[in-house]
């Protein structure tokens, strides 16, 4: 059986940590930042887990 390809998409958004949760980066921090709050975007600037409802489906595409 050939190996499982790593979603090279889901590779570049999401990192496993050690313990094998997935972390993930917050969304709506690239532009239009004028009209957004400086707690909002500190807040933005972490990250964060995979919700346990999504973490199934991006660990299928995260096999390695």
């Amino acid at each position: 059986m050939p190996k499982m390809k790593t979603h090279r998409g889901a590779a570049k958004r999401f990192k496993k940590t050690k313990t094998g949760k997935i972390k993930r980066f917050h969304a709506f921090h690239s532009h239009i930042l004028e009209k957004k709050t400086p707690k909002r975007k500190r807040k933005l600037r972490g990250s964060s887990l995979v919700a346990k409802s999504d973490l199934k489906r991006v660990s299928n595409l995260l096999p390695y």
